[in-house]
């Protein structure tokens, strides 16, 4: 055969070899056998071997090939990859929609509807496809950034390479769209292995002798993350995409699975709309039956917003989107044997009660231990030490006593007592009014400044590098620090009396903590360890206040008018720095040479304030993060989408899909001149 027949006959197996992949994983239709199929597939690597310059990165062929990486590379993500928060109950549920509604107006609440998905217990991923081909597959990894595993995705056969001809999708959108796809497209997903192969992999390994894999979704982690992509194929893993990052004008969620099927990607069946949470728990009753026959795992059921416009103006709290909740099934659980009951001394000097256990297995994971949270838990359960108890995790995750069975008690078990004293540092506990937790009232009390030591320097905070609880313990112990500010003032002669410490390490560690002098306000903030106040509380108050002076003179009316500050948080904030020696730790940082980045503070030259901005294609005079980053600086908003709220479209060269949609709108749409006019750059 000729290079031009070979031309044409490559064009046609890729063509009829992509049509089985579709009816196979997307269509769940087979009509062929696996044997026919496999003889198209050599006919088509054949004749690619024959004539090289015809290969194409998305032919078939090219599911399993190339060198062994030596290391995975960085990729960004377009748009952050949240994470859910949880429910465990109808009531948790019916929680989570109360404080929705109280967002929305009285049309908007009338509109509200639910689309549900099975919650696949596997590893998130992001496609992107541009021209439509597969040209970036990563994971997850903090949900900004994540690791580019390419290479090992396009050995799954249910991600298409290249992306099937779409159909109309008037049906779907108005007829906003057509055919094959713009520029680029952004799918996201869930890679899983089956449970039949995860049972063929580890009675394999045990055959040859070794461990066993703990649970399918660790197997399934860790065979993404394999720098030979063989191995990867070897593991016959499978997928799910259930989100379009790129818009579409579509108005549902339940659109985007339509989409997402139209475009060649297998997407779960089981996946329902609900007209309201009467319905969401039939389907989560009846998936949870469901669960045992699945060939996968699932660990619960996501329940999202189905009006695309609703569920953006929602936004986000911490890392979670406020329209989509995990509503998980209960944890599974097995039974076990208390044998003591210490505690625990946190950063705040609380005592958390810990039950330490008969290391038992539940779902694939040994446990040997699980929080008592606090005295009023200890009661509510009945526990006693030596009780047999069920364990379990919840959310499959966090390990808890579910149930106390006084029916296997002997006689030998003893009740549990909070301690009057701190068990770290001997002195008085109290419990103050209105909370269920044990404080040690010291100050200075050992434990207690440990875990505020390890927090300060942790890496949401200050991150110093090579300082870890075994140097802070020995620092504390030689009295070389009494609280953090310490640490700033150390030379290299103070630490090499210390074990192990040689000048090097010493000169090494010195240098680590002087290089982080410098730090950002919300860091600060959240270094500062003041109860109730996370990482993400941390960034708020920073955006709020612009420096440490203003915030640390708020009253408690003002903190409490700060969005997602509650009465709580704000008498925390309050009464720390009404505290003495915290004031005199904020002046010895300073003293120590401690610089704070201060936010630029809010004056008259806010003038984008309420304004929403969209960008949309390549920018040349500024990155589209500095863009962004000075439009919220003169006090505008950056949203991912086009919408009704939003004020200016700003277009580069080959914007996408949301130009046309600001169009329809009427949205004003500037280029890249008249931005760098109207932020002056």
């Amino acid at each position: 055969m000729q290079k031009e027949q070979s031309k044409q006959r490559i064009k046609k197996l890729r063509k009829l070899i992509n049509h089985h992949r579709y009816l196979y994983h997307v269509l769940d239709r087979q009509e062929i056998s696996d044997a026919a199929l496999d003889s198209l597939k050599k006919e088509l690597f054949d004749l690619e071997q024959r004539f090289p310059e015809l290969i194409t990165s998305d032919s078939p062929s090219q599911r399993v090939g190339g060198k062994p990486l030596e290391k995975f590379e960085k990729a960004r993500h377009l748009k952050p990859m949240l994470s859910f928060n949880d429910a465990f109950s109808e009531k948790d549920m019916g929680d989570w929609l109360e404080r929705i509604l109280k967002l929305l107006t009285k049309k908007e609440k009338g509109q509200i509807g639910f689309y549900c998905e099975l919650k696949i217990d596997g590893l998130a991923i992001e496609l992107i496809y541009k021209d439509n081909v597969l040209e970036t597959g990563s994971t997850r990894g903090n949900g900004l950034v994540g690791e580019n595993v390419t290479q090992n995705l396009k050995t799954i056969e249910a991600i298409p390479l290249s992306l099937k001809e779409a159909r109309p999708l008037e049906n779907f959108n108005g007829g906003a769209t057509r055919g094959r796809a713009s520029n680029q497209l952004v799918v996201r997903g869930e890679i899983f292995i089956s449970q039949n192969e995860f049972r063929k992999i580890n009675k394999a390994r045990e055959k040859a002798g070794e461990e066993p894999y703990a649970n399918p979704r660790n197997l399934a982690a860790g065979s993404i993350r394999q720098l030979n992509p063989k191995i990867t194929a070897a593991r016959r893993l499978d997928s799910f995409a259930y989100d379009i990052i790129t818009d579409f004008g579509d108005k549902t969620h339940q659109e985007k699975h339509k989409i997402l099927k139209s475009f060649g990607f297998k997407t779960n069946p089981y996946n329902k709309y609900c007209r309201n949470l009467k319905e969401v728990f039939e389907f989560h009753k009846k998936t949870q039956k469901l669960r045992e026959k699945l060939p996968y795992e699932i660990d619960g059921v996501v329940v999202i917003i189905n009006s695309n416009g609703i569920f953006e103006k929602l936004g986000t709290v911490g890392k979670a989107p406020r329209g989509a909740i995990a509503f998980k099934f209960l944890g599974k659980q097995a039974t076990t044997i208390i044998k003591d009951i210490k505690i625990q001394v946190g950063r705040t000097g609380a005592l958390t009660p810990v039950a330490l256990l008969k290391p038992v297995r539940v779902g694939g994971v040994t446990i040997s231990r699980a929080t008592l949270h606090n005295e009023d838990e200890i009661k509510r359960l009945g526990v006693r030490i030596g009780d047999t108890v069920i364990v379990g995790r919840a959310g499959d995750v966090i390990p808890e006593i579910v149930k106390v069975l006084p029916e296997l008690r002997t006689g030998k078990e003893k009740k549990f007592k909070m301690p009057e004293k701190c068990p770290a540092c001997g002195n008085k506990v109290a419990r103050k009014s209105g909370e269920a937790v044990h404080y040690c009232t010291n100050p200075k009390c050992f434990a207690k400044q440990r875990e505020y030591f390890c927090h300060f320097i942790s890496k949401g905070s200050f991150d110093i590098d090579g300082l870890g609880p075994k140097i802070i313990d020995q620092l504390i112990e030689e009295g070389l620090v009494s609280d953090p500010a310490d640490l700033f003032e150390l030379k290299e002669g103070d630490l090499v009396s210390l074990k192990r410490f040689a000048e090097k390490a010493s000169q090494n560690l010195v240098k680590a903590i002087q290089k982080r002098k410098e730090i950002t306000l919300p860091k600060f903030i959240y270094a500062l360890g003041i109860k109730n106040i996370g990482e993400e509380t941390a960034r708020d108050l920073a955006k709020e206040f612009g420096n440490l002076e203003k915030f640390k003179d708020a009253d408690i009316k003002r903190l409490e008018r700060i969005k997602d500050i509650g009465p709580v948080a704000a008498k925390s904030i309050y009464d720390w720095f009404c505290q003495k020696r915290n004031m005199k730790l904020l002046r010895k940082l300073k003293g120590a040479g401690v610089r704070i980045k201060y936010y630029k503070p809010q004056t008259k030259n806010y003038k984008l304030k309420r304004k929403t901005f969209v960008l949309t294609g390549e920018l040349k005079t500024i990155t589209r993060d500095g863009a962004k980053r000075k439009i919220r600086e003169l006090g505008g908003e950056v949203s991912e989408s086009v919408s009704q709220r939003t004020d200016f479209l700003i277009v580069g060269k080959n914007p996408g899909s949301k130009y046309q949609k600001a169009r329809k709108l009427g949205i004003r749409i500037i280029n890249e001149r008249e931005l760098l006019k109207m932020i002056r750059l």
